[in-house]
């Protein structure tokens, strides 16, 4: 599959992407569910089948309490003591987040964001979303759990280099080039998950990655495509979209989620799987992301777990 063939897209070709050559209405009455549609059954048992050595890993960030450049609003976490009497006592918390942003890691849900053309499936957020949630595309609608094939996208031995730098996004045709060296294919309902070096570029650059006033490498508007039309479920990634983008767009790969109905899985924590991965010489594994039912939540804090 050619895209673009390799010349960076326009503005236009960009806007057609999210606009035009949309899933809106591919999944009739089920569209709620956007592409998790295409993790069936068979697709859960698939993704079971490729447990090999048993290695079960997160790839979840820990609950980022500090303020930083990445965590303008950190999250809340307070302990306290309940006692029983004079023999007894335990200990309880109150977690409270802000968890969109660079520093948890979250799943988006299909409601999160929109463009002038409308939400997920053509749905207008005036009318939808309010101030007690949104009434389509809540993250409750993945309430059973995700379940299917991953497969780890390797930028950096790619690139033989530690991290994604800024000026040097991640294009489309090297999503494609990475997925061919490693003798792969991208099936109907797989998710992707991109490592691109966050922590190697955190470690090498005194401004940490992500901060809203920062410049941000990441995913280029050309890995659109790829994404659309290897038909995935989810794409997870520790860099996300590059940012700022050149068209001037509010969204360029977040889109994929009004776009597509795809699944985002953000902030992941990739280079520890990376290094596993490489380790096994193995780069597909079964994937369990599983959303708190939260009823018209934008998405969910989660703990990705991929099973080797």
């Amino acid at each position: 599959m050619a895209i673009y063939n390799r010349i960076i897209p326009s503005k236009k070709q960009i806007e057609q992407e999210l606009n035009e050559k949309n899933n809106w209405n591919r999944w009739g009455d089920k569209s709620v569910y956007g592409a998790m549609n295409l993790v069936t059954d068979e697709k859960r048992i698939e993704a079971a089948k490729l447990v090999e050595f048993g290695k079960s890993i997160s790839l979840s960030r820990a609950l980022p309490v500090l303020p930083s450049h990445e965590n303008p609003y950190p999250a809340q976490h307070y302990m306290s003591k309940i006692y029983r009497g004079n023999k007894g006592a335990g200990a309880v918390d109150y977690i409270g987040m802000h968890y969109h942003g660079q520093a948890n890691t979250h799943i988006d849900a299909l409601c999160h964001v929109w463009n002038e053309k409308g939400m997920w499936n053509g749905e207008n957020p005036d009318e939808m979303i309010n101030y007690s949630g949104a009434k389509y595309g809540g993250i409750e609608v993945w309430e059973d759990g995700i379940l299917t094939r991953g497969v780890l996208i390797d930028v950096p031995k790619y690139r033989k280099e530690g991290y994604v730098k800024n000026g040097s996004p991640v294009h489309g045709w090297e999503l494609e080039d990475i997925i061919a060296f490693n003798n792969l294919v991208i099936n109907p309902g797989d998710a992707i998950l991109v490592y691109s070096g966050r922590e190697q570029f955190n470690r090498n650059n005194d401004i940490n990655w992500g901060g809203d006033k920062y410049k941000r490498p990441g995913l280029h508007a050309s890995c659109l495509p790829f994404i659309r039309d290897n038909n995935i479920s989810l794409l997870g990634w520790d860099m996300m979209d590059e940012r700022p983008n050149e068209y001037g767009l509010p969204w360029t790969v977040h889109g994929a989620i009004f776009a597509y109905g795809i699944a985002l899985l953000d902030n992941a924590l990739l280079e520890p799987l990376s290094i596993l991965c490489n380790k096994l010489n193995k780069f597909e594994f079964m994937l369990s992301v599983n959303p708190l039912k939260i009823v018209g939540g934008t998405g969910s804090p989660v703990n990705p777990i991929a099973i080797l």
